[in-house]
């Protein structure tokens, strides 16, 4: 999307995204605040991106010759996600280089029209041990190219 026709990320639902994963919030999410903790938030990104890549693009991050290396994230925090709620993350790919993937993530509390929040994170894909950036593995690519926008 274009800034023009970029949608405002608090008004977006789950429709804009095209796949979700419900993330229970646990106990230890929480903070002095009673709310969930922002760097928590991350933690939510890193897990629905990587459970995806691994179950849907065969990603085993123990023995792959090429990995992804987070280079860039961010998080706009809309509403407070609480202890007990289920979180359903939602995941879509904004961007699809040769070595590079933009994803973008809304978080949706239980009965909430729009996310509570929105971000995205870039993975790089790199050869293990050597750092530098290789393209992006052909069944993973194919799993991220389902989700693209």
């Amino acid at each position: 999307m274009n800034q023009q026709t970029a949608k405002d990320p608090k008004t977006e639902t789950r429709a804009d995204y095209r796949h979700s994963l419900m993330i229970p919030v646990r106990l230890g999410d929480v903070d002095v605040y009673q709310h969930v903790n922002n760097v928590i938030y991350y933690s939510y990104f890193d897990t629905l991106v990587n459970d995806y890549m691994i179950r849907f693009g065969g990603l085993d991050m123990v023995n792959d010759p090429v990995i992804g290396l987070v280079v860039e994230t961010a998080c706009r925090f809309h509403q407070s996600i609480n202890f007990p709620e289920t979180v359903e993350a939602c995941l879509r790919t904004a961007k699809l280089g040769n070595s590079s993937v933009r994803h973008e993530i809304g978080l949706f509390r239980d009965g909430q029209q729009h996310p509570a929040a929105t971000g995205h994170f870039v993975h790089v894909f790199v050869a293990r041990g050597v750092q530098k950036p290789v393209p992006i593995p052909p069944a993973i690519r194919a799993a991220l190219e389902k989700l693209l926008v």
